[in-house]
């Protein structure tokens, strides 16, 4: 199949997923600058062992990695995909993978915690970009110099080099096949203007960068009021959690979701779920990305895990219906996403909750 990673730069609008944690973020990141960096003694090894680039440096990572047996994952990856990861790369290396999972605004509030209280436990982070994005402007990630970044789409790579995606999780729209015809699914948002979604359309709660971004490309005023038109002529049932409004998809609670992850649908239709899942333009996705920790405790094994998340993991992602980042690995979906950017987002992020909250989430409850 076609690899769908031909990104799409956003000139004017470039972000991910900031979720609703935003305000809750803004706030961690002030305490942090209340209390200052983080250990010097510790942070140098791991930027030694992170930084190398000998022709030893595989050899090394693993004789490291061998003393420290184990290393901490805290994820955002669905528990029934991070265990393969965590197996496979237990089997290559015999490293246990200690992981601790939440999405990401848990994730950010744990590290910031740690951090704060100087309990250094976290090797690798993996969460949605704009978690990683916070951490990465507080200077609690550690730049890497992998070989295998070489292989990452590029825009999938954060410029300042210290997170980088593994997957891309791209927005569908899926649809129940026992409630919703293929025939009749829309083209465009402004086909929901029509009477035959009156009751039957769902979001997910904390979209609002997937908003920002489809309105940008219809123009941000008529696109505002195109959803404003949509809420008021047919409702949109708003529900928190992607996998949540997968599954009501499937049981067909909601017969037509707008904003579901396109491998929680794929995953889904795989096990003979009645869904199925189509893009109206613009085609976009967020980046899953990881970061290692500037005070990993286990920094050989933590390397050893952010190489293999984005080189042998990568195989092991596509077959599970995610799309990878990585230009080596086929895709189970194709065509070509806009990469929403976390970093605009993080600034940007207020605007757009608010017109959400306004435009489609306020009206609908």
């Amino acid at each position: 199949m076609q690899h769908p990673q031909r990104i799409l730069r956003q000139g004017t609008l470039r972000h991910r997923n900031l979720r609703r944690g935003l305000p809750l973020i803004a706030a961690l990141l002030l305490l942090i600058l209340a209390w200052g960096k983080t250990a010097p003694a510790q942070t140098s090894h791991v930027a030694e062992v992170a930084e190398y680039q000998g022709a030893d440096r595989e050899q090394r990572l693993v004789e490291g990695a061998k003393k420290e047996k184990e290393l901490t994952f805290y994820s955002s990856i669905p528990p029934d995909d991070l265990a393969p990861l965590a197996a496979a790369f237990d089997k290559k290396h015999g490293i246990k993978v200690k992981a601790w999972r939440a999405d990401s605004e848990g994730l950010l509030q744990r590290v910031v915690s740690e951090a704060r209280a100087k309990h250094f436990e976290v090797d690798v982070i993996e969460g949605s970009s704009s978690a990683l994005e916070p951490l990465y402007r507080q200077n609690l990630l550690q730049e890497v110099k992998s070989p295998y970044l070489a292989d990452i789409i590029p825009e999938a790579v954060a410029p300042h080099r210290q997170w980088v995606s593994i997957y891309l999780s791209t927005f569908v729209q899926a649809y129940n096949t026992n409630l919703v015809r293929k025939e009749s699914l829309p083209k465009t948002y402004r086909d929901l203007l029509g009477p035959q979604w009156n009751g039957r359309l769902g979001i997910e709660a904390e979209d609002f960068d997937w908003f920002a971004h489809v309105v940008t490309g219809l123009g941000e005023a008529s696109g505002v009021t195109l959803f404003r038109d949509i809420v008021d002529a047919n409702g949109i049932s708003v529900r928190k959690g992607h996998s949540v409004l997968a599954n009501l998809v499937a049981t067909g609670e909601v017969p037509l979701a707008l904003t579901v992850y396109g491998f929680l649908a794929e995953q889904a239709k795989r096990k003979g779920a009645p869904i199925d899942w189509f893009v109206m333009p613009p085609a976009i996705a967020r980046s899953a990305a990881q970061g290692l920790a500037r005070n990993a405790p286990h920094p050989s094994a933590a390397m050893l895990f952010y190489d293999f998340l984005i080189s042998d993991g990568q195989q092991i992602l596509a077959s599970r219906a995610f799309v990878p980042a990585s230009r080596k690995v086929q895709s189970p979906l194709s065509g070509s996403f806009a990469l929403i950017d976390s970093a605009e987002m993080l600034d940007q992020s207020k605007k757009w909750q608010d017109l959400y909250q306004k435009t489609i989430i306020a009206p609908s409850r």
